[in-house]
């Protein structure tokens, strides 16, 4: 074995995978061959939304004597399609395939794809590096996999399929830090994927993670270094893939004691957590951090007890409400909160108040999903039990339940467009609460404003931004009844605090009132030197944003400050004087 070639579909440019890289850099410490340059493991990343043609050619050009696949739900479909052409041009070369997507029905999978030579299953790397020896150890001949775990392979002479027992799960602190060995600038425009745990304490139903029968911690003091390369390197963003950070506390507040020790202004933090496990000890030291430090997932999944019993969950949701607004009072970390839709127990009106429930926390992102029933999970078990019809193919998105039926996941779909289009966009934070607060339900309005795209037909083709603020505004007026006065005000005021937009609205007021003021308060901010990019002025006739006082309001939009959590301007309301009759 001469070269070797990992290559991971990425869902999108900007994410990256660890997973083939922890290989190649195990392989490497571990594999003599590889150490000694005899073999060489190359790492290659592509998306699904390359074109197929492209990837077989450059796998095709880099002669790999084999290959390996990273297989997830997401990439699965365009792995199968290289998977098929590449045996077609490279039928001599072994493929072998790895992953979650095809740990759990392995055989099933080699029957599916009998261009594949074997499935490493679970985790990898000492699967690998033995895999790498085994092959080596024959030169170009047939390899005797016999001594290798954790892998299902198809026999080279008699095609039996071979079951071999599990692998031997790892010690975290064996796992080289590649990311040091990689060239400057590899990941400036991706995020980077980061691990400190592996594993989970909970039994979550729909969750891969509770399958895995250990917690293991990565050594905190050798986390800390290696988070110290990022931070001496200004990475944007460092994600911990960690399925629930907190579960230990000493490993979480040791590791957030250390980056609020040593922030360099620029580096956010994300971590997935149960925040119901947050003690107060770890609440106070969160809430010394730098705003924008830190962003914590928080997945609460259902505000129904029944459902959360059901998938085999432990959640107190009286305390994780308090601990969100605890963590919402200090302004200074971004929250993220998932619901699930699809679950068992939960029907329309016990989502819509799980829905509900979850809005009233005011989560900076609130993620509305659907259920994906994963091989392997205790929901695949248990799928029939709960009248759970799934898509046959991935991502093995729910389509029914024995609580919801295919026409109730559709409107759904409506629903989760429109919490994308018009709350985690940011785009329309003071719009959308002005909504809400004209008495409808948070659920109703979404299930509305979705209907309202579905009845105009608007599904149906592509919007701008400018369009996006134009529906809403025809929505609340016509749908809602809101004063036509009131929702242009809080519009103009949310399309101005996002950016300072070119294009302006035809129902905006005219531009040029109050350009002497604005001129005036523009130059007492800047002096003589004012970039009119990084300043805007905006007279306004309602209260957008509760100013208080009398109207109408001045209000500048200063981009050159922004919030840190919502990316939104700093806002100056300036009080200009006025002589009878005129400004």
């Amino acid at each position: 074995m001469k070269r070797v070639l990992l290559a991971a579909v990425n869902a999108k440019y900007i994410h990256s995978n660890p997973a083939v890289r922890y290989l190649a850099a195990y392989a490497a410490a571990h594999v003599p061959a590889v150490a000694e340059g005899q073999t060489e493991v190359l790492v290659r990343e592509y998306t699904i939304n390359q074109q197929m043609e492209q990837i077989m050619a450059d796998i095709y050009r880099a002669e790999p004597e084999m290959i390996g696949f990273s297989c997830y739900i997401w990439n699965m479909n365009a792995v199968g399609h290289l998977v098929r052409n590449l045996h077609l041009i490279l039928p001599e070369v072994p493929i072998w395939l790895g992953g979650p997507e095809v740990s759990y029905d392995a055989d099933k999978i080699l029957r599916e794809y009998p261009e594949v030579t074997g499935i490493m299953e679970g985790e990898g790397e000492k699967t690998f590096a033995q895999l790498l020896e085994a092959y080596g150890a024959v030169g170009d001949g047939i390899a005797d996999l016999t001594g290798v775990k954790g892998i299902t392979y198809r026999h080279p002479f008699t095609g039996d399929i071979c079951i071999h027992e599990p692998q031997e799960i790892l010690d975290l602190d064996e796992v080289p830090f590649f990311y040091r060995d990689l060239p400057a600038g590899t990941f400036s425009n991706r995020v980077v994927y980061y691990e400190s745990s592996r594993g989970c304490p909970f039994r979550c139903s729909y969750c891969l993670s509770s399958i895995d029968k250990k917690v293991r911690f990565r050594n905190t003091e050798l986390v800390k270094k290696e988070l110290q390369f990022f931070l001496d390197a200004n990475v944007p963003q460092v994600k911990f893939v960690d399925r629930t950070f907190n579960c230990d506390y000493k490993h979480a507040a040791g590791i957030w004691e250390y980056i609020r020790e040593h922030d360099n202004g620029i580096t956010n933090f994300h971590f997935e957590i149960a925040a119901d496990l947050l003690t107060e000890e770890e609440l106070d030291l969160l809430a010394t951090l730098r705003p924008g430090q830190v962003q914590l997932e928080i997945g609460v999944q259902s505000a129904n007890s029944d459902t959360i019993h059901a998938i085999d969950r432990v959640m107190d949701l009286d305390h994780l409400r308090a601990v969100v607004a605890r963590i919402r009072k200090g302004r200074n970390i971004h929250q993220h909160l998932d619901l699930i839709i699809g679950l068992p127990e939960e029907g329309m009106e016990s989502f819509a108040r799980s829905f509900d429930a979850v809005y009233a926390m005011e989560p900076d992102q609130f993620q509305v999903g659907f259920l994906k029933v994963l091989k392997g999970s205790a929901m695949y078990h248990r799928a029939k039990e709960y009248g759970i019809v799934y898509r046959q193919d991935a991502p093995y998105e729910v389509l029914a339940t024995n609580w919801m039926d295919y026409s109730e996941i559709l409107r759904l779909k409506g629903i989760e467009e429109m919490v994308e289009v018009y709350y985690n966009s940011c785009q329309f934070t003071h719009t959308m609460q002005l909504l809400t607060e004209s008495g409808e339900s948070p659920f109703l309005l979404y299930q509305k404003l979705a209907d309202y795209y579905e009845d105009n037909g608007l599904n149906e083709r592509s919007h701008s931004r400018m369009d996006r603020f134009r529906i809403l505004r025809d929505f609340a007026v016509q749908v809602l009844a809101v004063p036509t006065g009131e929702i242009e005000a809080v519009l103009l005021y949310d399309l101005y605090l996002r950016e300072n937009s070119r294009s302006r609205p035809a129902w905006a007021p005219d531009p040029s009132r109050g350009k002497a003021i604005f001129k005036e308060y523009f130059r007492e901010l800047c002096g003589d030197k004012v970039d009119h990019r990084m300043l805007h002025g905006e007279v306004l006739d309602t209260d957008p944003a509760g100013f208080g006082g009398e109207g109408p309001w001045y209000v500048v939009f200063d981009y050159r400050r922004r919030d840190p959590l919502s990316g939104n301007a700093f806002v100056h309301v300036i009080e200009p004087i006025r002589t009878e009759g005129r400004e």
